[in-house]
């Protein structure tokens, strides 16, 4: 079977619409692996090889977030990542049993309850994130500097005309798995962003 000859183009549509092209197939396809590529290869994956601690995918995004985020509050890390107050405390229990996040209460508000990364959750991170260049950097380099400016501008507008197209923006956004830029195109599509330094933050830590 051809890409053409797509099995989902017998699915019942509207009478004024077009039968898709092989490109818009082949465009999912080849999405859909990337996705599946960088969420199961390079995260899942690589969160069991680092040592001496097993998180879920969900712990390390809290903990990634909290580690990158100065003075992070519980009710914000709960909104920026879309889950409920008690997932949210659940994980974070988690977290903290494990000596990787701790919680303090505001100099500024002691009715507030801050959250940070200790030294061994940041350098988790750190060796995380080593892990994931050390696989994927190689690729980006044999790729070249061209191919690769030219892929991520298409991919920037690829996901700006969908998030145009989203009935349902979330709050806040954290697509970008905290790789934050301070120019990031889609903020405008989806609200508060997550990793967008307060003013007296300065410059968030790589």
């Amino acid at each position: 079977m051809s890409i053409g000859d797509n099995r989902f183009d017998s699915l019942d549509r509207p009478a004024n619409a077009g039968v898709p092209s092989e490109h818009f197939y082949r465009f999912l396809r080849s999405g859909h692996v990337l996705r599946s590529l960088l969420r199961e290869f390079l995260e899942e994956d690589f969160l069991h090889k680092v040592p001496p601690h097993r998180l879920t995918r969900s712990q390390f995004c809290f903990l990634k977030l909290i580690a990158a985020k100065a003075d992070l509050q519980v009710g914000e890390l709960a909104r920026a990542l879309g889950v409920s107050p008690a997932a949210s405390s659940k994980n974070l229990d988690r977290l903290e049993k494990l000596g990787l996040v701790y919680r303090e209460t505001s100099e500024q508000d002691r009715r507030v309850i801050t959250l940070r990364a200790s030294s061994m959750g940041v350098a988790l991170v750190r060796t995380y994130e080593s892990l994931k260049a050390d696989h994927l950097e190689p690729v980006i380099e044999k790729l070249g500097q061209e191919k690769t400016e030219l892929l991520c501008e298409l991919l920037e507008e690829v996901c700006g005309g969908v998030l145009e197209r989203a009935e349902h923006p979330r709050q806040t956004c954290l697509r970008c798995a905290g790789y934050y830029l301070p120019d990031c195109s889609f903020e405008k599509f989806q609200g508060e962003c997550a990793m967008r330094p307060r003013e007296s933050d300065g410059e968030v830590e790589a």
